[in-house]
């Protein structure tokens, strides 16, 4: 009984800890993205509508990517962070994807 109760101890561990690091590389990735964009591109925080980091699926720091929907713009942009560098990966207008 004590070897099961280690056992799925255990397990919820390991999903607890692989749960809060996709949570902290998102929540990371997300605020280095609003940090770049209201400091080095000199938006106001109140100009960003929406900023939802996310997966995407890609290889290495591609993986972890933000999107941001601006006040009075009808595109979508995507970043990423690389190499502690904030970079715009691609934007959508009118469900049509373009790179920069």
């Amino acid at each position: 009984m004590k070897k099961m109760g280690a056992i799925v101890f255990s397990v919820l561990l390991i999903i607890g800890i692989g749960f809060g690091y996709v949570q902290y590389k998102k929540a990371g990735v997300e605020q280095r993205v609003v940090e770049y964009l209201t400091t080095e591109k000199h938006l106001k925080e109140s100009d960003i509508v929406s900023s939802e980091p996310f997966m995407a699926n890609l290889r290495g720091d591609k993986n972890w990517m933000v999107s941001v929907r601006l006040k009075d713009d009808e595109k979508t942009y995507y970043y990423y962070r690389s190499n502690g560098k904030v970079v715009m990966e691609s934007y959508v207008e009118d469900g049509v994807e373009h790179a920069p």
